[in-house]
């Protein structure tokens, strides 16, 4: 009796085991693993603030006489000049002082601006120059960038002076662009601002009337991170050509520019050899001569 009834314990608990052995199979069965969660990043782009098409021979910086302005741009003119005079007096410029007379730098790459050079002469060695920005829609201020007094510059010199760089990211904000601007049309303008008198550079598609390339062409330097660098050299520059380099950020910001002389590429003349003919070492003159008749 005690031997079956232990026997019926033993058939119960392997009854409980087997069905207890089933329930965690299928508990071990339910759960699964939770899948790796994948995220696809596209590389981002860096920007670069300038237009990457388009003929940038089509920019050229040029500049007009008071007769040769359009009615529009001398009545802005004429409306400007008592913020002009204040402000360059302000400066320290002697507005007020002397004759000044102004030209005006047309500048494709700041359609929104009239950007004028004002000179006074009293004579070699004392000159004055300044330049002055005024926007056409108004929505802005005028800006003096001082370039010279009476010979001397009032600060650093102006290409590479904090005032200039100031002006210059000031005026381009002001523009309101919806496009990117051309890059050498941008270099142009800023040369132009701070004093200089740019002509169309060489550029790398050089035409074949372009002979002689002494200094090298403009470029634009996009590295993969960093800064941005725009370069042209200042032909018309006296005495030798002038290299202008501008430093923006991915933003369209100008952070430095630099200005030197620069670094032309050597050129020599060579004469053609004299002509010699085949199997003879004598000269035309002497041919002649060995071939006249004896008498």
């Amino acid at each position: 009796m005690k031997r079956t009834g232990l026997l019926t314990i033993l058939i119960a608990m392997a009854s409980l085991a087997s069905v207890g052995g089933q329930m965690a199979a299928q508990t071990v069965q339910t759960v699964t693993p939770a899948q790796p969660k994948v995220k696809e990043i596209t590389p981002v782009a860096r920007p670069v603030p300038f237009s990457l098409s388009g003929d940038v021979k089509q920019q050229p910086i040029t500049f007009r006489t008071v007769d040769q302005m359009t009615r529009k741009d001398r009545d802005l003119v004429a409306d400007a000049e008592s913020s002009i005079s204040e402000r360059a007096g302000f400066i320290g410029l002697e507005f007020n002082g002397g004759k000044w007379s102004y030209e005006q730098v047309l500048c494709p790459a700041l359609p929104n601006h009239i950007l004028l050079r004002f000179t006074r002469n009293n004579g070699t060695g004392d000159e004055s120059i300044f330049s002055a920005s005024i926007p056409r829609n108004g929505d802005g201020r005028v800006r003096i960038v001082p370039i010279r007094l009476r010979g001397y510059s009032l600060f650093s010199p102006a290409p590479i002076n904090a005032l200039t760089i100031s002006a210059f990211n000031h005026i381009r904000a002001e523009e309101h662009a919806d496009t990117p601007p051309q890059w050498l049309g941008t270099a142009l303008c800023y040369a132009a601002l701070a004093g200089g008198h740019p002509e169309s550079p060489l550029t790398a598609e050089a035409d074949a009337n372009q002979k002689f390339q002494l200094a090298m062409p403009a470029k634009m330097e996009i590295p993969a991170r960093g800064n941005v660098a725009l370069s042209f050299a200042e032909a018309s520059a006296t005495p030798r050509p002038m290299e202008w380099t501008m430093t923006f950020d991915r933003k369209g910001k100008l952070l430095k520019a630099t200005h030197k002389p620069a670094e032309l590429i050597p050129s020599k003349l060579v004469h053609p050899a004299p002509m010699v003919v085949k199997g003879s070492t004598a000269s035309p003159a002497q041919s002649t001569a060995d071939q006249a008749p004896s008498k």
